[in-house]
């Protein structure tokens, strides 16, 4: 894999992950406790031994670059892999900000070609999935073709909204559609011995769904991005224009988990999911473990707590409160009294001390965590976020969406996102 460049795509201004994404970029978004989502793709570049990897972005890249740089060294002295993060910069030749994934690319081209490689993976840093991408590289190279797409098969109620190809019986691409509706849609459908699954999951799955996950041929790459300046995107773009031209695409079939997380409902999803019994993705993997930054923490304490179906991350102390099927974050502290259920905790920066929190208290503050009786209920709480004693938030008017920014909280699909720092004072109810 020293032929491979890998160019992870951090998206845009992430919308649909606010108030998430207010003050971070989407790839460094917390999740699942004690990660952030940039490093899914990274670690699995690094398990399949791709060790150049850019992450690019242009929205909010401090925290993101501060992770990366605090967890992934790759250069020690006796090897030449690296992962930086390229914001989105004007230049006189590219005078506005990234205006997709293929524009992305496009715009740091003069890097990307300096480097001696023959395949580029292009990745999102916002799906959840472990992939060989080692396995991924190697068919695409036995097939060659100039570019070969990560393809999903879904069903008919899940294939709107993705772009689709259609493929002969060797997963050669003859068709690719975006997002199609109708007799669009219907005539995607894939003949079930082209799909590589059994003939009940064909039948159930008939469609084959773009993971935004790409190899190219180097020189293709640049080549197709330079030939259609005005292409902006790869999926609505760049993979029709190269079909048109004649260029051989391959689908490359991945039947397991995988999900993307662009949504706030898909993320809380995915981040609860995490706390079943036999979750659908696991980072309990010695052979493709997902790396993060080393904070050395001490183990979290549990003093007569309550503790069911939930994921617990380092540094928190629980005393005497209900935890029911949650992801609890970093050093979060809920006292005595406290019921959570349904809900992603993210955690703190850092800890306070027992006279810091009496201090608090006294000049009438509300120190970090979770305090004294209060109740959270199907709810997101983003980092460094204080809730009083006997504060609900429970959604209490069933509300399903609103936006409540000025007074620290946002609701999206019934799901309350308190937003980070923010302080809920003794007694509040949401």
């Amino acid at each position: 894999m020293n032929r491979v460049l890998a160019i992870i795509l951090g998206g845009g201004a992430g919308t649909r992950l606010q108030p998430l994404t207010l003050s971070r970029a989407k790839p460094a978004v917390p999740l699942g406790g004690k990660y952030r989502l940039i490093d899914i793709p990274i670690s699995n570049c690094i398990n399949s031994g791709i060790l150049k990897i850019y992450a690019l972005t242009q929205f909010n890249s401090q925290s993101l670059n501060r992770h990366i740089s605090l967890t992934y060294n790759l250069s020690s002295g006796f090897s030449s892999g690296f992962v930086e993060v390229l914001a989105a910069q004007q230049t006189p030749d590219s005078p506005s900000w990234f205006e997709g994934t293929a524009d992305a690319v496009r715009q740091y081209r003069e890097l990307f070609e300096a480097w001696d490689v023959d395949q580029v993976v292009i990745l999102s840093g916002d799906q959840l999935y472990r992939m060989d991408y080692a396995a991924f590289v190697a068919a695409h190279r036995t097939s060659g073709a100039a570019l070969t797409v990560a393809a999903l098969p879904v069903d008919s109620s899940a294939a709107e909204g993705f772009g689709l190809m259609r493929t002969d019986a060797t997963g050669r691409i003859q068709e690719f559609c975006e997002k199609p509706k109708g007799q669009a849609l219907e005539a995607m459908r894939v003949d079930t011995g082209a799909l590589g699954l059994s003939a009940s999951e064909a039948a159930r799955r008939p469609f084959l769904a773009s993971m935004g996950i790409y190899v190219f041929q180097r020189d293709a790459l640049f080549n197709l991005l330079a030939s259609h300046p005005e292409a902006t995107d790869f999926g609505q773009e760049i993979i029709p224009a190269a079909l048109a031209g004649g260029q051989p695409l391959q689908s490359y079939l991945f039947d397991a988990y995988w999900e993307d997380i662009g949504t706030i409902k898909a993320f809380y999803d995915a981040n609860l999911a995490l706390a079943d019994e036999q979750p659908a993705f696991s980072f309990y993997d010695e052979r493709a473990p997902i790396y993060t930054r080393s904070r050395y923490l001490p183990p979290s304490q549990i003093r007569d707590a309550r503790v069911t179906r939930s994921v617990l991350s380092e540094g928190c102390r629980l005393d005497r409160c209900v935890i029911e099927h949650c992801v609890l974050g970093l050093r979060l502290r809920v006292d005595q009294g406290a019921v959570l259920e349904d809900t992603l905790v993210m955690g703190a920066d850092h800890y306070e001390s027992a006279a810091e929190r009496a201090a608090l208290r006294t000049r009438g503050g509300v120190p970090l965590g979770i305090g004294a009786g209060s109740t959270v209920k199907s709810a997101i709480l983003d980092k460094n976020v204080r809730i009083g004693t006997n504060v609900q938030v429970i959604n209490k008017d069933r509300v399903q969406e609103a936006d409540r920014s000025e007074l620290g909280f946002t609701i999206r699909s019934g799901i309350v996102v308190i937003e980070k720092n923010t302080r809920l004072a003794d007694g509040r109810v949401i």
